[in-house]
């Protein structure tokens, strides 16, 4: 039977030839993006394989970001197709600093925010100092898949950028350069890594403690001071972020 229903070529072992049907049934919208797929007693039935089996071939589909798994909880479906790989060139260093054209952001916070002691120390600034604040998540075209979370600080004076019309697909710190004439002198990254605490996980559909890539960007103008702080956190097995370097 199960032959039949996985289409198994010689060759391929069965995890693999599952993992595939389990796929393109899932590109298909067999079951919705959010949806659980069906519980594994099921799914064992219906194709007359093992648990183990199907535990592998889930695993497979759990790596490639098209399904997240936990414990006493039903396995959604998060995305009807594979992170993709971006890969982008880059002619000068100011070209770190953006994300590829293929994605855009979605707003999900805007506020106006003092810093307290413990946001003041992620981004070096001054406890009491005033932002605006732009929670968003970002998404990749053609996906559902929520590739990051970035929380983005820009100074009040700019938080009008926010109802421009291409505001979701520019880069703030660039708004703020055509908009306020305000230009990049120096800019600071720091890349580390960390667990998803909870508000995260829950917005980027991940377990809790899923490890995630943090990527803090400070934005200087010509005096030294910053205009624009950026963090963003990519989970796992979510986004792939390229660096190409030519002289």
């Amino acid at each position: 039977m199960h032959e039949r229903l996985l289409n198994q070529e010689p060759g391929i072992p069965l995890h693999q030839a599952l993992a595939a049907t389990l796929e393109e049934q899932i590109r298909e919208g067999a079951w919705a993006v959010g949806s659980p797929i069906p519980p594994e007693v099921a799914l064992c039935k219906l194709y007359s394989i093992s648990r183990h089996t199907l535990r592998h071939a889930l695993s497979t589909l759990e790596d490639g970001g098209l399904i997240v798994r936990r414990q006493g909880a039903p396995t959604r479906v998060i995305s009807r197709q594979r992170p993709r790989k971006f890969t982008q060139s880059f002619n000068s260093p100011a070209d770190i600093l953006r994300y590829p054209k293929e994605t855009y952001r979605v707003n999900e916070v805007e506020e106006y925010v003092e810093c307290d002691s413990a946001l003041a120390s992620l981004l070096k600034v001054p406890v009491g100092s005033s932002w605006y604040h732009i929670g968003a998540v970002r998404k990749q075209q053609g996906s559902d898949l929520t590739i990051a979370w970035s929380d983005i600080y820009i100074l009040p004076k700019f938080a009008e950028l926010t109802s421009e019309p291409d505001h979701t697909h520019s880069m703030v710190y660039e708004q703020i350069e055509r908009r306020f004439d305000v230009h990049i002198d120096r800019a600071e990254v720091d890349v580390y890594a960390c667990g998803a605490s909870p508000e995260m996980a829950k917005v980027l559909n991940i377990p809790e403690g899923t490890p995630c890539l943090a990527i803090i960007r400070h934005y200087f103008d010509a005096n030294g001071s910053p205009f624009e702080i950026s963090v963003a956190y990519h989970p796992e097995k979510r986004f792939v972020y390229s660096m190409e370097f030519r002289g």
